[in-house]
């Protein structure tokens, strides 16, 4: 049985695509995963083989000498480990993270997979596609793609978790209009301080139910708020079990990471996306337009979010058409996308000589 490692780490962006590939390749391949202290909070031990390579970043000119050193060392470490587990195939999901991992499995003449999810080439991937043999990609229209590495890209349908295409997983009858608001694994505050006022507005004339993501400190408060002013609501943080709360969604609130999106995507849950600003290369827009572009979401500026979002919402919850041509066109987008379909293509590449 041939072994594998997948590097991650950092943010649930990185991470949950690495639980995906997992799922995806251990029932046929011997799969470890590396990942550093951050990313470790979104992996089960008691799931997972795991192993601890926390990459230093390099955006500190002050520690740079010093976290040089340290993933030169990290390199070694992770050459040794390479060999001493007779790893053959390296997948990476991207990031700063997998940078010693990479370097070593260069240096041992691994296969080398790349992962990139956004419509922006990431810099780690962009730095390493001479190295890699296939990049798995959702587009071929990414940004900043070189030419000369084109023929590297293998297109996937988005990866999402098996429970995603349940297909009797079907939302039940309520009266509720049931807005999701979902920030990514690292929240986003301008969802938690801005909307809350907003949805007690609309409130008033619309029956809603909300189900808001927030960070673990600010669960209470936004509990609070909503049971005082009677609106009915779940709040929650990180959630493994995320499919089971958004089931009966509506409408969702979020940013634009490529792993929320597909799994709102395949759920058929129209969604009004706001961008991080400061995603780097402003990924997160580009990620938000190309669903735009086929009319399956809308796309809001964060610096209109708090004069806008309401003047949006109630014209969502007035006429539905727009928002019924949105779900008609998330369901025709993901008609073939399978787990069978993304199995089996990513098994068929891994295992070319």
């Amino acid at each position: 049985m041939k072994k594998i490692l997948i590097s991650t780490g950092g943010s649930g962006g990185h991470v949950i695509p690495a639980t995906i590939f997992y799922e995806h390749l251990n029932k046929e391949f011997q799969v470890v995963i590396s990942t550093d202290i951050r990313g470790s909070r979104f992996l089960s031990k008691n799931k997972y083989d795991l192993v601890n390579i926390n990459t230093p970043k390099l955006n500190n000119l002050f520690f740079l000498p010093i976290n040089i050193f340290i993933i030169l060392y990290l390199t070694i470490k992770s050459y040794f480990f390479l060999k001493r587990k007779n790893i053959e195939k390296l997948i990476s999901t991207g990031g700063y993270m997998s940078l010693p991992v990479i370097l070593a499995a260069k240096l041992l003449q691994l296969d080398i997979y790349l992962f990139e999810p956004n419509l922006v080439l990431g810099r780690a991937n962009k730095l390493f596609l001479g190295f890699c043999k296939k990049i798995f990609c959702y587009s071929e229209k990414i940004l900043n793609f070189p030419i000369k590495f084109k023929n590297k890209i293998i297109i996937l349908d988005p990866l999402v978790r098996k429970e995603f295409y349940n297909p009797n997983m079907s939302p039940t009858k309520k009266s509720l209009f049931q807005i999701l608001v979902v920030g990514g694994s690292q929240g986003a505050r301008i969802f938690d301080n801005d909307i809350k006022n907003t949805f007690l507005n609309i409130s008033k004339k619309y029956p809603l139910k909300i189900i808001h993501q927030t960070s673990e400190k600010n669960v209470e408060n936004l509990k609070n708020f909503y049971a005082l002013k009677n609106i009915e609501n779940f709040v929650f943080s990180f959630d493994e079990n995320f499919i089971k709360i958004v089931q009966g969604t509506d409408f969702c609130i979020t940013r634009a990471g490529a792993s929320t999106l597909a799994e709102l995507s395949i759920l058929n849950i129209p969604f009004l996306a706001i961008p991080l600003p400061s995603s780097k290369d402003n990924h997160q827009l580009e990620n938000a337009k190309f669903y735009k572009d086929i009319n399956c979401c809308w796309v809001l500026d964060q610096k209109f979010f708090k004069t806008q979002i309401e003047n949006v919402l109630k014209a969502i919850l007035v006429n539905r058409v727009d928002y019924l041509q949105k779900k008609d066109n998330l369901k025709k987008l993901n008609n073939k996308n399978s787990w069978l379909n993304v199995n089996q293509k990513i098994i068929k590449v891994i295992n070319e000589n």
